[in-house]
């Protein structure tokens, strides 16, 4: 038989065993469709809205009140409780009824009607990063607000109009266009580089799946020639391209994240990162003696590979041993490739290492995995 015969032949058996095992199918196919719909549901309103908050308002004046009502019309806020006593506020930032506090001082208004700065206090609850940051920035635009307008009253009173008066409060507009982000939501940042991380793992579980039952069955499908190889690892290659025009092409329309940056860069790391998942995914599985160890020992990886990729957890802060540990790993030069390229726009130059580094691990992992497979008991 032929090479191109053989590795056909190898391509055929590949997609006839995966269409045949119920538990290889569901983790090609159907865990990636349930995962792109469950894993960005509780991030679908993208931003934190209406977290409570307590105020403490020791002043009890018209400034003071006029505060409160700016807090409470905030879109980010709402007004939880209103006290004159600290104790009050704490109490409910133990209980969980608020995420925050804004204290005013009993000297606010004389202050203000003194000329003086008068000073608020803005407090947030660290426990919880997202509402924290809601509660903090929230509170400073509100009395951001207050200060502006009683700026422009005094300057009002010494210009003749209150255009001047605003352009001397304000004499640079600044105009915010978040370009890559444009929801500026948590969404938007961190699912795209998890469906990577999804792929990569349900794969290698995949791969490992099947060739841990053909161990167990003394049933290994394939010759041991490189035809038969090539056939097998443009197969599951195959499986990785097609899952990841699904999540590029429809869950991202679908949930409406950036996307379509640059559509011929994306394609080439997808052939890239397909093949090396791929070729990973074969060396990984010809050690596996039992269908179960594929899952008993990648499922605990998922969570370490995502730290290093760089997504979540700055890579200027891992050291660099972890750091080379996670170049190894298909996973982290793809995250960073298609953030770049398809939702910022990146060109192929501009990830050139992340491309580079593709290529080499599909060679490494394909030429180590192609010695091994050499010494798998073929099926007579």
């Amino acid at each position: 038989m032929s090479a191109p015969r053989r590795a056909w032949r190898a391509f055929v058996l590949t997609w006839q065993a995966i269409l045949r095992d119920k538990a290889a199918l569901l983790l090609f196919f159907i865990s990636g469709i349930i995962y792109s719909f469950f894993y960005p549901l509780p991030y679908s309103t993208e931003t934190v809205r209406r977290v409570p908050v307590a105020v403490v308002d020791q002043d009890q004046s018209a400034l003071s009140r006029q505060l409160i009502r700016y807090a409470g019309a905030h879109p980010g806020l709402v007004v939880a409780g209103v006290s004159t006593r600290p104790e009050d506020a704490q109490a409910l930032i133990w209980q969980g009824k608020a995420a925050g506090a804004l204290f005013i001082p009993a000297d606010f208004s004389r202050k203000v009607l003194a000329g003086m700065q008068p000073e608020v206090e803005v407090s947030g609850h660290g426990s919880y990063p997202l509402l924290n940051k809601v509660v903090l920035n929230g509170l400073a635009e509100v009395t951001g607000t207050v200060s502006a307008g009683i700026e422009l009253k005094r300057l009002g009173a010494a210009t003749p109009s209150g255009m001047q008066a605003e352009a001397s409060r304000q004499p640079l507009t600044v105009e915010a266009l978040p370009l890559f982000n444009v929801r500026e939501g948590y969404a938007s940042y961190v699912v795209p580089g998890v469906m990577v991380l999804v792929m990569q793992q349900t794969f290698l579980l995949g791969i490992g799946l099947l060739f841990g039952s053909w161990a167990s069955d003394k049933s290994f499908p394939y010759g041991q020639d490189a035809a038969a190889y090539c056939g097998a690892l443009t197969a599951f290659a195959l499986v990785v391209v097609l899952n990841a025009l699904y999540f590029f092409g429809f869950v991202f329309w679908w949930q409406d994240y950036p996307r379509g940056g640059n559509l011929a860069g994306t394609a080439v790391l997808t052939l890239l990162f397909a093949y090396s998942v791929a070729a990973l995914g074969m060396l990984i599985g010809m050690f596996f003696r039992t269908r179960e160890r594929s899952m008993q020992l990648l499922v605990a990886t998922s969570l370490p590979i995502m730290f290093l990729s760089g997504l979540t957890w700055p890579a200027s802060a891992i050291p660099l041993p972890l750091r080379a540990l996670g170049a190894l790993l298909p996973s982290t030069a793809a995250i960073q490739g298609f953030v770049a390229t398809n939702q910022m726009g990146a060109s192929l130059h501009e990830v050139r290492t992340e491309l580079a580094m593709l290529l080499g691990l599909a060679l490494v992992f394909a030429v180590v995995g192609l010695v091994k497979w050499g010494r798998m008991p073929a099926r007579r």
